[in-house]
């Protein structure tokens, strides 16, 4: 396995109790099929990537609390906190038709309709009100909406999104770089 071909699929944000549970961040739209007993989910420590089985599962708020096999205390969970969890591309969901996932958009180019560069896509920030393609363009950090009305076209096939931004947006992203 290769970590930087791996899907994120959350991370692990701090140690709960004295039993060696974990909150998690959620970074997958599909928490109950990735987060449930007997699930693997993969970190890497040191630059080894390490398997870890879901023991047990419970949600505390909108964020799961995970335990893991062979973590019981406090002390061994707190080595795993911080760390980013993943799992084989392979293991992930089919989307709907118009849906992606983040990592197949990242290295995307994007162009305005007629063909000109806007930027590469570095990441996909994703907050509660939506998300934002962020990228590097000739003047600096790029934020564009991912929303329909904008990105009118995405090829992840072709390493390709073709967007029709609203007046402005483009010059709003180069007075605030």
């Amino acid at each position: 396995m290769v970590w930087d071909e791996m899907a994120l699929v959350g991370r692990i944000a701090r140690t709960h109790g004295l039993r060696g549970q974990l909150f998690v961040n959620l970074d997958t739209d599909f928490p109950d099929a990735r987060f449930r007993p007997g699930a693997e989910v993969f970190v890497q420590r040191r630059g080894v990537i390490e398997a870890l089985r879901i023991a047990s599962v419970r949600r505390q708020g909108d964020r799961p609390v995970i335990a893991v096999e062979g973590i019981g205390t406090i002390d061994e969970a707190e080595g795993l906190a911080g760390l980013e969890l993943r799992v084989p591309l392979d293991w992930l969901q089919p989307l709907p038709a118009g849906m992606f996932y983040h990592h197949d958009l990242v290295g995307c180019r994007v162009e305005m309709s007629d063909g000109s560069l806007v930027g590469v896509v570095k990441a996909v920030d994703a907050e509660a009100g939506g998300s934002r393609l962020v990228m590097d363009g000739p003047r600096g950090e790029i934020l564009v909406p991912l929303a329909a009305e904008i990105c009118r076209r995405i090829d992840v096939g072709e390493r390709r999104i073709v967007i029709d931004p609203p007046e402005g947006l483009l010059d709003l992203n180069a007075a605030s770089s």
